[in-house]
């Protein structure tokens, strides 16, 4: 039984666990503890052979409010709920990808005596992690760095993202063809903020247009955001960049990433992932606007690893963007440089080792 959700970065990991125990186990069956009104009851139904259990549950507030102590009783209410879901399902594991969701579904296996898994994605612990650490069998990571935020894990296995394990597997050549390049040895710079866009990402880069005509060896792939789609394609002339390709979103990212020479994005969980298994350069702009201000975090750890250049919205503009890209685009020593320490930190294995995991405190019930 499986549990996570309110973004993309919690629930992709938990479906990524799905995949790769159907594909050791087909015979597997599979649950899901999400919110009725939340991304992850779009997304996982999608998935099939998921049964998809929800509950009702909201957020703390980090400052003191009376708001807290109906979230509290929406908690307990969840944890009941998610007994009730337990009992009817019968899971041999419970594992939490994070999202307040994860909550009450994981810590209610834990009182009933069934082995527990959390995974955390980001470098700095979000509350559930915090809260679950203490009380499940088993912390898995996805960046070392976490571990200093553990002291009251039982057991912390440094597994990386599930996510890896997928995009690892991405086509290059599908990447390059979706886009239209034929030339496999043309560099593509890409360029996101997130599936909604990111306004500072997409004013920094409206600024560097004149720019890329600079460097015309260069294929450059500008992903607004649907959000954002129409009104940043009506300030760019067609004619205006002829190596410039403007889209509002990618549905085959892993395959294009695998295609890609370097990235401009933002620095969530799942993107680190990618850039990782991939051993791909980046420079990265974290959003300011996430809770514990977590992708800063996550920002700063990959450059201090040699992997990336953080750009912090408030330095981030046309001009300082492009000094930076350029000085990877110029420098094929800084890009390698940069690329084997992202290769180095990624864990292309994450989803098996993880199931390796879900083996052993699954067995531990059994026997």
């Amino acid at each position: 039984m499986l549990s996570g959700g309110g973004t993309g970065g919690h629930i992709y990991p938990a479906l990524a666990i799905a995949r790769a125990v159907k594909k050791r186990y087909p015979d597997v069956e599979i649950a899901y503890i999400g919110t009725e009104k939340g991304l992850e009851s779009k997304i996982v139904p999608k998935e099939g052979n998921i049964q998809f259990y929800t509950v009702e549950i909201q957020g703390f507030r980090r400052s003191l409010s009376w708001e807290n102590v109906n979230t509290i009783r929406k908690f307990l209410r969840a944890v009941r709920k998610s007994k009730q879901y337990i009992d009817e399902f019968k899971p041999d594991v419970v594992v939490g990808t994070g999202g307040y969701v994860s909550g009450p579904a994981v810590y209610a296996a834990h009182q009933m005596g069934i082995p527990t898994l959390i995974h955390e994605q980001n470098v700095v612990l979000g509350l559930t992690t915090k809260f679950l650490s203490r009380f499940v069998d088993v912390v898995a990571i996805s960046l070392e760095e976490s571990q200093k935020y553990l002291s009251r894990a039982h057991r912390i296995l440094f597994t990386g993202n599930p996510r890896a394990t997928e995009v690892v597997q991405a086509n290059a050549a599908a990447g390059r063809k979706s886009l239209g390049i034929t030339d496999p040895h043309r560099p593509i710079i890409l360029i996101f903020g997130g599936s909604r866009g990111a306004k500072a990402i997409n004013e920094a880069v409206l600024q560097m247009i004149p720019r890329m005509k600079e460097l015309p060896q260069v294929q450059f792939v500008y992903v607004t955001g649907e959000v954002h789609y129409e009104e940043i394609r009506a300030k760019i002339p067609h004619d205006d960049c002829p190596n410039l390709d403007v889209l509002s979103f990618i549905y085959n990212m892993p395959d294009v990433l695998a295609a890609t020479y370097l990235v401009v994005g933002r620095a969530g969980a799942s993107t680190l992932a990618e850039l990782t298994s991939l051993g791909l350069p980046s420079i990265l702009i974290p959003s300011p606007y996430v809770t514990n201000n977590h992708q800063e975090a996550n920002a700063r750890w990959l450059e201090e690893q040699g992997a990336s250049k953080m750009l912090l919205e408030s330095e981030c503009n046309g001009e300082s963007l492009w000094e930076e890209l350029k000085k990877i685009i110029e420098n094929t020593e800084v890009h390698h440089a940069m690329s084997e320490a992202a290769r180095r930190l990624g864990r292309p294995q994450a989803a098996e080792v993880l199931v390796d995991e879900l083996e052993k405190i699954a067995l531990t019930r059994v026997s």
